[in-house]
């Protein structure tokens, strides 16, 4: 059965929510099946290259309601674009959808339901979850985002998950919803990644005369860059550099602030000469970047799952990542990689292992491209999804 399918997301940027979906859209459209996106927000200039160059129809809708009202209110702005995005599709299109692929915003589901198709809902976590609540003014406001999460959640035909981990946080925070979603790992697209000559990187960075340690993540405070900053300056082999690169939305007042905060980190710190920015690189340079560093490393604590290991154990890299979450289900510790505590002295002791203990790095690397293979393929996750679409159908 060929269907067609339409995935309702809130920002087409850069990231692994973003990475997720593009994926599971290129697995279904190898399957045959027809897909194009519905957006709030899609810059050509911060996104993946499937949805720029065509590969991936996209339609932006609702961009001109505010993301915010007066710097406040994130959430309910993000709620109330998805909401015009669904009703968009519900009722302003001749789209006919077989199946709606929603996820991050579970609001507009309910909304969904109006057409004769099927609801897809991935959680990559409980949006609730990611809020504050640390005052009264902000538990009241959030109390009813909360209460809908759960609610709308509920009305979506299937839920997946993205980990072992998400499942177990998805079943203490939605109690009422009594059946377990599915858990889905997130793969990458081997495909591009094969398909991608490496580009010189000589003005970033000499490859051929200085090793180099890599971190890609967006830059937001969660994602405890500090910590890659503070663990390479307890490095003793000066020679060696750092390379944090990361999704960088100019639009977004917190890349702003904390990229401006770990430059002035690496000033103060007089490593100027040693740590390399790059903001949104693109993914010539990225995939570059991990086939030629001597390792990843990986610093957010309670990760819902991190795609960007994956990318590095495709590449044969071993990778450093902090022991909870997401990455203990894909870095096998002291196999291909090192889990360990959120601490500089830790991580830079496990970088020390990969830099001074000959062919560590490079058999830690090939033990991941195994497990890789074994586990996490794009040919597995491609499967996934699509006894997942025919289970959808089954019931009928």
């Amino acid at each position: 059965m060929k269907l067609n399918v339409v995935f309702l997301h809130p920002d087409l940027g850069i990231g692994g929510a973003e990475r997720l979906v593009v994926d599971a859209a290129m697995a279904m459209k190898q399957s045959g099946h027809s897909v194009q996106f519905i957006t709030n927000h899609h810059s050509v200039s911060h996104c993946f290259e499937e949805t720029r160059d065509g590969t991936l129809p996209v339609t932006v809708v609702g961009d001109w309601l505010p993301r915010t009202v007066l710097g406040k209110c994130y959430a309910l702005c993000s709620y109330v674009r998805m909401v015009y995005a669904a009703l968009y599709l519900t009722f302003f299109t001749s789209i006919c959808p077989d199946v709606v692929f929603v996820d991050q915003i579970s609001v507009c589901i309910p909304i969904l339901n109006w057409m004769p198709c099927k609801v897809l809902f991935y959680c990559h976590y409980p949006d609730q979850l990611l809020a504050a609540h640390d005052h009264t003014l902000k538990r009241y406001y959030r109390l009813p985002l909360d209460w809908l999460e759960e609610k709308t959640t509920a009305c979506a035909h299937t839920i997946l998950v993205n980990s072992c981990f998400t499942l177990g946080v998805f079943g203490k925070t939605f109690k009422s919803i009594k059946t377990l979603p599915t858990v889905v790992y997130p793969s990458i697209n081997t495909e591009f990644f094969d398909n991608t000559e490496s580009v010189q990187l000589k003005d970033i960075i000499d490859v051929d005369n200085c090793k180099y340690i890599l971190s890609i993540n967006r830059f937001e405070r969660k994602k405890n860059l500090d910590l890659a900053i503070h663990s390479f300056n307890l490095l003793s082999d000066k020679k060696i550099k750092l390379v944090l690169a990361g999704g960088y939305d100019p639009l977004n007042l917190e890349n702003i602030e904390y990229f401006h905060e770990l430059v002035n980190l690496v000033q103060d710190m007089k490593l100027d000469k040693r740590v390399i920015f790059l903001k949104s690189p693109s993914d010539s340079v990225k995939i570059s970047l991990l086939r030629y560093c001597l390792c990843l490393v990986y610093t957010p604590s309670f990760e819902h799952f991190g795609i960007v290991p994956l990318e590095a154990m495709y590449c044969g890299k071993p990778v450093v990542a902090v022991n909870n979450g997401g990455p203990k289900e894909t870095i096998e510790n002291d196999f291909n990689g090192y889990l360990r505590n959120a601490e500089p002295e830790d991580f830079a002791d496990a970088i020390k292992q990969l830099v001074e203990i000959e062919g560590k790095a490079e058999l830690f690397g090939n033990h991941g491209k195994k497990r890789f293979n074994d586990i996490f393929s794009f040919g597995a996750f491609k499967n996934k999804i699509d006894s997942i679409l025919e289970n959808l159908y089954k019931s009928e």
